[in-house]
């Protein structure tokens, strides 16, 4: 973790917050995430095809194809680095643009807001569109206080592991770190759920996914909790650290449950609970329970708001590091 690596992080996560991903630069270019996609969709046709094949066997091949996508993930962050280490000041302002591409700061809260925005414009139909394109839940299912709450947990649930993370790996191991970061995290989302398809060749891009997500599920609370601080004041925070430290282990997930009981405890707000996957009811209990159990449009600000204060104090503390 050298001073070097964490100056281009602040640089990058200012940048990435002042711009964010522009739709008129991504309608001409490509996301390098588009082409991970791309590579992991190719070995998931060479190696995923036949149905009869032992769950061992699957589960090995889905082993083989991560590990690879990994190696070869690791080996471009290198390259790259190299390559712009020879550029002088143009590389480092380079290296600059390429991190904040994969970091989701402003892209993420914009999401968030067209939810709240698409509800004070066209009522439940209008936020029941805009939370289609960030959660994995059947929207006609949401009613008005389910769609905020849906909203709010996407965006404590991605600013772990669309900002923390490749913000903490980028730190840890620099380009070769984050590339293979988002490979991992890209994988997960494509391969690694519990279909019948992906149940065992996901499983191994699963599993790296979750420890490769825990100390920034961890690192996220401290940061909510010290964005509800500047935005809501001390009580806040300390609920945001108690309900996370209490709650999280009611979320179905090793990792996602840390965030999204900071941001529940923040807010004082109930979040998860019961819901609908592709027509299957998933029964969970309510995280911060004695919270609100009616979300609004205001909470949908506030989140963002807290987020926002959380993504603050990251860059503030990554600077910190920087100058000691």
């Amino acid at each position: 973790m050298s001073s070097e690596i964490l100056l281009i992080l602040v640089a990058a996560l200012l940048l990435d917050r002042l711009v964010g991903d522009p739709d008129w630069l991504w309608s001409r270019l490509t996301h390098p995430v588009v082409y991970f996609g791309k590579a992991i969709a190719a070995f998931d046709g060479a190696l995923n095809r036949h149905e009869a094949l032992k769950p061992l066997t699957l589960k090995l091949r889905g082993a083989l194809t991560i590990g690879l996508l990994l190696l070869a993930s690791v080996a471009a962050g290198a390259i790259l680095h190299k390559a712009f280490g020879l550029l002088g000041l143009i590389g480092y302002l380079l290296e600059i643009v390429v991190v904040a591409v994969f970091l989701a700061q402003k892209s993420l809260g914009d999401h968030v807001l067209r939810v709240a925005d698409g509800l004070r414009r066209d009522g439940l139909d209008g936020g029941r569109a805009a939370v289609s394109m960030i959660v994995g839940r059947d929207p006609k299912t949401l009613d008005a206080p389910a769609v905020c709450r849906a909203a709010i947990e996407s965006l404590a649930e991605n600013f772990s592991d669309g900002v923390v993370a490749p913000a903490f790996w980028y730190a840890v191991a620099g380009l070769p770190g984050l590339f293979a970061y988002k490979m991992l995290n890209t994988a997960d989302s494509m391969i690694g759920h519990k279909s019948p398809r992906y149940l065992h060749f996901g499983w191994a891009s699963a599993r790296l996914d979750d420890v490769a997500n825990l100390p920034a599920a961890r690192l996220s609370i401290l940061l909510i909790a010290a964005g509800a601080f500047f935005r809501r004041g001390r009580p806040a925070a300390a609920d945001a650290l108690a309900v996370a430290l209490r709650d999280h282990g009611l979320h179905r997930s090793p990792n996602s449950g840390w965030p999204e009981a900071a941001m529940a405890g923040a807010l004082d707000l109930q979040l998860a609970g019961p819901r609908i996957y592709g027509g299957v009811k998933v029964s969970e209990p309510m995280i911060n329970g004695p919270g609100r159990s009616v979300a609004t449009r205001e909470d949908i600000d506030a989140g963002v708001s807290v987020f926002y204060g959380a993504c603050s104090a990251m860059t503030l503390m990554v600077a910190l590091i920087a100058m000691i």
